[in-house]
């Protein structure tokens, strides 16, 4: 039996055979020789026909369209900020990491209308002149300090409007991290041996002194041994505190994921510190509204924070008397979300207008010998200022001597994406029960 690809060629020979004979059956022609010779025609030709393969087309190459979905798939799960530019330095694609990264960035528009670094402009010029890579530091200041090295190189995309011409990638490796790392072992070693020289030369001290001459004092002992009990529990707070400011420096670019009640948070602390505060003859109180107030963050951080400026607050204004929580919202402006605050306030003595600004830095006190003496390791409102940038908040210091201090924490208020479909029951349940829906307390 002829297969399927050898039957055209049997049709067609027998179709040319049988319009010869027709043509010669009507002029009267018709003899046998002429139609043992259209038999063998007939068989020669369906033998070279059936013996043609088919012909087989090469598989198409996928279309241009179908090639830029994969290319943009790829760029979307490159956890790094890639850029894609022209000659004309527009901006061809970018990914949602470039996007985070340069919020206002448009694609088809000048990639200098949303980065402002001439050093990487110029090494965009420079790589379309010469063809080379180059490797350039940025570092973004807002709204908190990163550190990448930026790769420029050439791309050539010979299937694109420009004729093969190479077109500039940049690759954004971020080395934040690393540096802060470096950064966190230089600081703790400066920091550490500067803080811990003074305990630790008492703590020789009061040994020596207890080895010799108050070797069979009762009680000269028991007293120094007192001291050397505070001078220790100082230097344990101390690198505690070095230690939590150096892990929330290393992780202060990346924003909290997760909400959190802060109004719940607050009230718990307050009802945490309230013995303590009558033991100082300090009335704490808290004033906040019953609804929960929703906001991005670490509940860890969050209590340490306001666990600081309840302390503070006790410490240095408790000879007020009073020490006093509050929290609102307040309403967003010129179309920015609105806000929560949180407001610790106390009547004590004040502080000098000229000390204010220095307050969070890394050991700063208005008085040294009263913070030793209360206990004080001069890091608590540091650590307050970067677990707020890391929380996009801000820490406002309010003072007047005589008055009173008020420190005024403001953090975005936390509003969930509105679901797509409320009809889908699913959907509703994930917007309700996910991980970026329930709020912890």
């Amino acid at each position: 039996m002829a297969s399927g690809s050898s039957q055209p060629a049997w049709i067609g020979a027998a179709a040319a055979v049988a319009v010869i004979l027709s043509a010669e059956a009507l002029a009267g022609h018709v003899d046998t020789a002429l139609i043992l010779s259209a038999g063998l025609a007939l068989g020669i030709g369906g033998l070279l026909g059936r013996g043609r393969r088919p012909v087989t087309l090469p598989p198409r190459e996928p279309s241009l369209p179908a090639r830029h979905a994969v290319a943009e798939a790829l760029l979307a799960n490159i956890p790094d900020p890639v850029i894609l530019v022209d000659r004309r330095v527009v901006v061809m694609e970018a990914n949602p990491a470039a996007r985070r990264l340069l919020p206002g960035l448009k694609l088809r528009h000048p990639l200098s209308f949303f980065l402002r670094a001439p050093d990487l402009l110029d090494g965009i010029e420079e790589v379309l002149r010469t063809g080379t890579s180059l490797t350039i530091d940025y570092v973004v200041r807002l709204p908190t300090e990163r550190a990448f090295a930026v790769q420029i190189g050439a791309l050539r995309m010979p299937d694109t409007a420009g004729g093969g011409e190479p077109n500039i990638v940049l690759y954004f490796r971020d080395l934040t991290e690393a540096r802060r790392l470096e950064a966190m072992r230089v600081d703790f070693v400066a920091n550490a041996s500067h803080e811990l020289r003074t305990p630790l030369s008492a703590l020789l001290g009061f040994i020596e002194t207890l080895q010799g001459p108050a070797r069979d004092d009762v009680r000269a002992r028991e007293q120094f041994l007192g001291i050397m009990r505070t001078q220790a529990q100082r230097m344990t707070r101390l690198i505690d505190d070095l230690l939590s400011l150096s892990r929330i420096e290393l992780r202060e670019h990346v924003a909290p994921t997760r909400p959190v009640d802060l109004a719940r948070i607050a009230r718990q602390l307050v009802d945490m510190q309230v013995p303590l505060a009558r033991e100082r003859g300090v009335d704490l109180h808290i004033e906040a509204p019953d609804a929960p107030m929703p906001v991005l963050g670490e509940r860890d951080e969050l209590s340490r924070v306001i666990e600081n400026l309840i302390e503070n607050a006790m410490k240095y204004g408790g000879s007020g008397g009073v020490v006093t929580v509050a929290l609102q919202r307040l309403p967003g402006t010129e179309g920015r979300p609105d806000r929560i605050e949180l407001r610790v306030t106390d009547a004590g003595p004040g502080i000098a207008p000229e000390h204010l600004p220095r307050l969070t830095e890394r050991f700063y006190r208005v008085d040294v010998a009263s913070s030793r003496q209360q206990g004080g390791t001069g890091l608590g409102l540091a650590i307050v200022k970067h677990t707020l940038n890391r929380h996009r908040g801000r820490l406002t210091i309010e003072s007047a001597l005589g008055v009173g201090t008020s420190m005024r924490v403001t953090l975005p208020e936390y509003r969930p994406e509105p679901v797509e479909n409320p009809a889908d029951p699913l959907a509703e349940r994930q917007g309700r029960g996910g991980a970026a829906g329930s709020v912890e307390g």
